[in-house]
């Protein structure tokens, strides 16, 4: 970089890398050739559709109408197979830009044969933290544990009390599902 260029912009966060499909035209694979093409997942299914049909156009092979997933990847714990339907994937997609990795933690626990169960993603996260400690300093707040303390216990004594919060948070987690990814935990109500 010369002095006269101007400095690259640096953003504080990096933008995260979208889930994406490659998409194969069978005809052709079955005929030795790859073709196919990568197509973003957090696509409207219409969008997919469209680059789909668009790639089977230019397939070596006249008439191409089957497709399969043959590689996928940023979907973190979820294994696709490659005949899982284009609105599906469209799904997982579109809720992963609402929510990050944790709605991909979710897909994996729900499962992806009721799609409709992908739409409870709200209804059953809790949150994501560090730790099960983390959980437990949470959960403790939210119940008002050191209040009660101040409030039910001598002062002479206070000082000598502690919460095991690990503990707290691990009986907390021992009703949930608990995903475990890079950096900490997402917890999802049974």
């Amino acid at each position: 970089m010369t002095e006269h260029e101007p400095t690259p912009e640096r953003h504080e966060h990096e933008p995260r890398d979208h889930p994406r499909i490659y998409v194969a035209d069978l005809a052709a694979y079955n005929n030795g050739h790859l073709h196919g093409t990568w197509i973003d997942s957090t696509l409207e299914p219409g969008e997919m559709w469209e680059q789909i049909n668009a790639m089977l156009g230019r397939s070596p092979i006249p008439g191409s109408e089957e497709i399969a997933i043959h590689d996928y990847e940023h979907f973190g714990p979820l294994h696709l197979s490659e005949y899982e339907s284009i609105g599906t994937v469209s799904r997982i997609g579109r809720g992963f830009l609402e929510h990050g990795h944790a709605f991909l933690h979710w897909v994996d626990l729900a499962g992806t044969s009721d799609p409709d169960e992908l739409d409870a993603f709200e209804d059953h996260y809790l949150g994501q933290y560090e730790s099960l400690r983390d959980l437990g300093e949470e959960m403790a707040d939210a119940h008002g544990i050191d209040h009660l303390i101040e409030e039910h216990l001598p002062e002479f004594i206070r000082p000598y009390v502690t919460v095991d919060y690990e503990a707290f948070g691990a009986d907390m987690a021992s009703d949930c599902h608990v995903a475990d990814e890079q950096g900490g935990i997402h917890v999802f109500s049974a």
